[in-house]
């Protein structure tokens, strides 16, 4: 069963950024996108980049290894040369804690 998991307080993520968080075996990437937080796999499908390393336009998070470009808020591949989106995860604030559901 899913539960909700604190990861992060909403302090740790600037506007336009992005963090790497750990959850249990999982490394999940956090972007704050405008005040939201959307969480993502840290991990490019292409090869392996960690996304919360890329530069994040927008909801377009771009993967610093070889370019692929993921929607933040969905998963969804964006662009090459990945071809398959990523796990998305819900997030909810709780007071200042960013938490995500696992």
């Amino acid at each position: 069963m899913a539960e909700f998991v604190k990861v992060a307080k909403t302090e740790d993520i600037a506007p336009g950024q992005g963090k790497a968080v750990e959850v249990g075996e999982k490394t999940i990437a956090l972007f704050n996108v405008d005040g939201k937080y959307f969480a993502i796999n840290d991990t490019c499908s292409h090869h392996g980049g960690p996304l919360s390393e890329g530069d994040l336009n927008g909801k377009e998070v771009t993967c610093p290894w070889h370019g692929a470009a993921f929607d933040v808020t969905t998963g969804e591949v964006l662009g090459p040369p990945a071809t398959v989106g990523v796990v998305s995860y819900h997030v909810r604030v709780s007071g200042s804690d960013i938490e995500v559901e696992i």
